[in-house]
């Protein structure tokens, strides 16, 4: 999986490329949280906006309601949709009691939920940018009340 902020993770913790995400979990939960965590481009994207993300349910309920400008910019859409699936990740993890990341062996990260559930919302992040469903706030939702 190619996620774009993983390169500026690597050059802060000295990698030379050869370290994968599903390597990244060796054992250091904090470590993944962070990076998955980073959202660099959905943060810009949000701030040029007038939206500070601040990783809580709110920042999801106001993402929904941004004029979907980036759909304009095709070959952007993937990665804002990668990244809002992260950032969706992100306020389920802090803010959902059990939850946690799980990266499947290809490196695709998901959130766990504490009933055993697993919340695939880098897909519905993709979905959001691309067609404005699931609303990040739903999948929010759906996954607090699990």
């Amino acid at each position: 999986m190619n996620i774009p902020f993983l390169d500026n993770w690597r050059k802060r913790h000295g990698g030379d490329g050869s370290r994968t995400l599903a390597s990244a979990v060796g054992g250091d939960a904090e470590g993944v949280a962070e990076l998955l965590s980073e959202c660099e481009l959905l943060r810009v994207r949000a701030g040029q906006q007038g939206l500070e993300l601040d990783d809580t349910p709110a920042s999801l309920e106001a993402l929904d309601q941004l004029s979907p400008r980036w759909r304009d910019d095709p070959e952007e859409l993937p990665w804002l949709g990668n990244d809002a699936g992260l950032y969706l990740g992100t306020v389920i993890v802090r803010t959902v009691r059990g939850a946690a990341w799980h990266v499947w062996p290809g490196g695709h990260p998901v959130v766990r939920l504490a009933s055993g559930r697993e919340v695939n919302v880098v897909e519905a992040g993709l979905g959001w940018a691309v067609h404005g469903s699931p609303e990040l706030s739903q999948v929010y939702a759906e996954a607090a009340e699990a």
